[in-house]
């Protein structure tokens, strides 16, 4: 069963390590993942404003019409795309301080990697890089250091985090792509801090699965969260390249990459870009960051699902109601927009549910306040809802 505004998840702050172990148990085979970063903290950070500037550069979404995810690599592209996307690539030092057993502090640094998302500073990385951290620096690919950097927001129900370098206006941003398009076998390449100390290391490979479910956590089995609709890659994804972006052969960032098994070789995971656009859109345009909200708990639909229920299609997001609760929250947008028990999502604004993510995803590419226009089949019929969007709250 999974709730669309998010997951009960039993998280506990880990003891720190050097390098973090996380596991998996998806589909009956038992995966080891290691979280990138080397720093793992608490996943419940609340949502923070420190140091708010409202941005004058808007985000660089692709907006032409084309799709950079039909694009490949030809001899020599990857260098150029590798080269010119690292301008737009940090390394992230974190500082933390703890206690240890006698009840002395105990300071220790760890590394990870974001994203320049506007000219004039914010950038993107996984929550899990800046958890616990009482001091975050970036360092741009050219050497330059900015110690005068916020945590501005996190997501609630993703491992993705919003920093703000304050005081800059001529940072590179990167291109962020459409990760709704990606298919399975598109070339790719990941850009990170390897280990924490080789800096912009550059790998390639392919898409080797969407959709992907993940669990994370530390080697203890403490941590845990869950991540849906991953994209899987075989590009070598290694410690401290948390954050960093996974890129098409157009120079496009489409997703944020986040995990990879220690187990099973050529496996790793990325975030799909277009979930956090929400997120970055609202945090660019007003100084705070909240996730949108729909409020129902779903079932996602497989062919099995489908044959187990009796459902008319074989995708989507079922609206299952159990004894113990409504499929629909009270009071929610969707409660309000009139959504039912036992109704079936089959697309967002036209995007088809499954192909191009989950329900929850492609509702985090919109804002609270935004409308969208939900395909939904209701006893045997297809019908066209309108939902105003909330924002997620606690």
């Amino acid at each position: 069963m999974e709730n669309e505004v998010g997951k009960s998840v039993d998280v506990k702050i880990p003891e720190m390590e050097k390098k973090d172990k996380c596991c998996c148990n998806g589909n009956k085979l038992a995966i080891i993942f290691s979280v990138i970063a080397l720093i793992f903290g608490a996943f419940g950070i609340v949502l923070g404003y420190m140091g708010y500037q409202k941005s004058s550069t808007p985000i660089t979404f692709l907006n032409d019409g084309t799709d950079g995810n039909s694009a490949n690599f030809v001899e020599g592209s990857i260098a150029d795309i590798a080269n010119k996307v690292s301008k737009s690539v940090v390394s992230i030092v974190t500082s933390t301080t703890t206690k240890n057993f006698f009840g002395q502090d105990y300071s220790s640094t760890a590394a990870g990697t974001g994203i320049i998302a506007t000219a004039d500073g914010y950038v993107l990385t996984n929550k899990h890089v800046i958890n616990g951290a009482n001091k975050v620096t970036v360092i741009l690919d050219d050497g330059t250091t900015y110690e005068n950097v916020s945590v501005v927001a996190v997501d609630p129900l993703d491992d993705v985090a919003y920093l703000k370098i304050n005081d800059v206006s001529d940072l590179t941003p990167a291109t962020l792509g459409d990760s709704k398009t990606i298919q399975v076998g598109q070339q790719v390449i990941a850009i990170g801090n390897a280990l924490g100390e080789y800096q912009n290391t550059v790998t390639a490979g392919i898409i080797s699965g969407t959709g992907r479910s993940v669990t994370a956590s530390d080697g203890t089995g403490y941590n845990v969260e869950t991540l849906t609709d991953m994209i899987q890659t075989d590009a070598a994804i290694n410690s401290g390249n948390s954050g960093g972006p996974l890129v098409n052969a157009a120079g496009e960032v489409i997703g944020i990459n986040t995990a990879t098994s220690s187990t099973a070789e050529n496996m790793g995971f990325a975030i799909p870009i277009s979930s956090v656009k929400g997120m970055l859109a609202q945090l660019i345009e007003t100084g705070k960051a909240e996730r949108s909200y729909l409020g129902v708990y779903t079932v996602q639909i497989t062919p099995e699902i489908a044959k187990a229920y009796n459902l008319p299609v074989s995708a989507g997001e079922y609206l299952y109601s159990s004894a113990s609760y409504s499929a629909i929250i009270s009071d929610s947008p969707a409660a309000k927009a009139g959504l039912k028990d036992k109704d079936i999502v089959t697309a967002v604004n036209g995007v088809k549910i499954g192909t191009s993510g989950t329900l929850s995803d492609l509702i985090g590419e919109y804002k609270p306040g935004d409308t969208v226009q939900l395909t939904v089949i209701r006893e045997g019929n297809e019908i066209a809802v309108n939902v105003t969007l909330g924002a997620y709250k606690k």
